[in-house]
């Protein structure tokens, strides 16, 4: 090959291939933080689904039971649903005044109550929810 064929040649140079690289590499770390991302996410929504869906569940299940009268000496406590292995509930009943809705006095209690409903996982509070029971 004569040396004018060389010079005429086309090829990539180093610069080029560098620039490629690099681009290359910017838009394999976007979408590998965008996939992270989303992943995420993902845990993020089905944690908090998870806690709802205990924390309702629970409601329904604290609401089903005899009502428990606070005014009564040893008076027990409302049982709870099962929960996954990293989860936990909590269910605090409060009598309260009808009238006013403000929580009565130790030791009374008049047929209403707040309910409420704390979902921890790992100890770490996920989700609560507050109702009321009626003695009925």
């Amino acid at each position: 090959m004569r040396l004018k064929d060389i010079r005429s040649q086309k090829g990539v140079t180093l610069t080029e291939t560098l620039v490629g690289v690099a681009i290359t590499g910017v838009v394999a770390v976007v979408i590998l933080s965008a996939v992270a991302t989303a992943s995420r996410t993902v845990s993020i929504a089905d944690l908090r689904t998870t806690g709802e869906s205990l924390a309702r569940s629970q409601v329904e299940y604290v609401k089903s039971q005899s009502y428990i009268y606070y005014s009564i000496p040893g008076h027990g406590e409302y049982s709870v649903v099962t929960t996954p292995a990293t989860y936990s509930v909590g269910v605090s009943a409060v009598p309260i005044d009808p009238g006013n809705g403000q929580p009565l006095p130790s030791g009374q209690d008049v047929g209403i109550q707040k309910i409420s409903v704390t979902i921890e996982r790992s100890g770490r509070p996920v989700f609560t929810v507050d109702d009321y029971k009626v003695d009925r």
